[in-house]
């Protein structure tokens, strides 16, 4: 069984024995079942598994990072009195070639304030991004790499 259903599936247990679906009580019975599972790797397998939710939960942390940052550096950009933007589209190679991770990828900067996915090229090779501020696209594209998809490709490959 796959093991990301098993620790679903004992989280809804849990929600079923202690008759809560509340969101805080399925995020409890979920972090009960993957300790469970932890106690039990050897016999499920699922080494791998505690690896990949540790990751994931670094690339959630590097998110939220970025957001408060982003949504610093556009309020400080909106509120200077001089506001000098060059705003622009600027073409960002891709190394991650599966489709999730591409959507995971242009979705995460479609949320981070100040950049906006706009296009797929058809080869998958290219992600087409508008900046609000596009006076160093260079820049911007080690960030997105340095940041995002390098943490994406840890979590999911």
């Amino acid at each position: 069984m796959n093991l990301q259903l098993m620790n679903i599936l004992l989280a809804l247990a849990w929600a079923a024995v202690t008759g809560s679906f509340s969101l805080p009580n399925l995020i409890f019975g979920f972090v009960l079942g993957a300790l469970g599972m932890y106690f039990i790797r050897e016999q499920v397998g699922s080494l791998g598994y505690f690896r990949r939710l540790y990751r994931v939960g670094i690339l959630a942390l590097i998110f939220l990072r970025e957001l408060i940052f982003s949504a610093w550096r556009v309020a400080v950009l909106v509120l200077s009195p001089k506001m000098d933007v060059k705003p622009g589209i600027f073409a960002y190679p891709l190394r991650v070639r599966d489709d999730m991770q591409i959507s995971l990828l242009a979705n995460m900067i479609t949320l981070t304030p100040g950049t906006l996915s706009v296009d797929v090229s058809e080869d998958r090779n290219t992600l087409w991004v508008h900046a609000f501020d596009c006076s160093d696209p260079d820049a911007a594209r080690d960030d997105i790499a340095s940041s995002f998809e390098r943490r994406i490709m840890e979590a999911f490959e």
